[in-house]
């Protein structure tokens, strides 16, 4: 038997290399030179792809942006219109004691004690009562002399003065 020299005497065979490699050439084909173009375009579609999706997020982000931002500002102005509410609140319940203090000062048991304690006032009693009597006749003493206009004419109302004197 002739022995091969192509195979060794282990457990698994090895793999033989040719004697000589062949010289490839790569010329492109016709239809790998289509499909480059095609790549560039499929590049340009993707990338086209890329910007919208990129722009669509921006959009996005932003319109959500503005309405957090107005939520923000409505619930400012929702809590603003809370306190001045409150505000107004009180201010009507002191309004309120403070027109009740008036009126429990302005009754009139309340105002003649105060003017007896404090300024040493008394009512008025008949003995305090002075009539006085005056006599009938008119202060008013009637005009007695005349009065004259002292309102000097223009010079067409003298003209006309003059050729009215004229004619009579």
């Amino acid at each position: 038997m002739a022995y091969n020299n192509k195979y060794q005497y282990e457990t698994s065979p090895r793999k033989l290399q040719p004697e000589y490699e062949p010289i490839k050439k790569k010329y492109p084909k016709k239809s790998t030179l289509k499909k480059k173009k095609v790549s560039s375009k499929k590049q340009k579609k993707e990338k086209l792809k890329h910007k919208k999706a990129t722009m669509y997020v921006t959009i996005g982000f932003l319109l959500l942006f503005t309405i957090s931002y107005r939520n923000a500002l409505i619930s400012q102005n929702y809590s603003d219109i809370k306190t001045k509410e409150s505000e107004l609140l009180a201010m009507q319940k002191e309004n309120d004691q403070l027109e009740i203090s008036i009126e429990t000062s302005l009754n009139l048991q309340n105002i003649e004690k105060s003017a007896h304690e404090m300024l040493g006032m008394q009512k008025v009693s008949n003995a305090q009562t002075v009539y006085v009597e005056l006599p009938r006749e008119d202060y008013i003493e009637p005009a007695t002399e005349e009065i004259e206009n002292t309102k000097e004419d223009n010079w067409l109302t003298e003209i006309w003065n003059m050729i009215l004197e004229h004619i009579k």
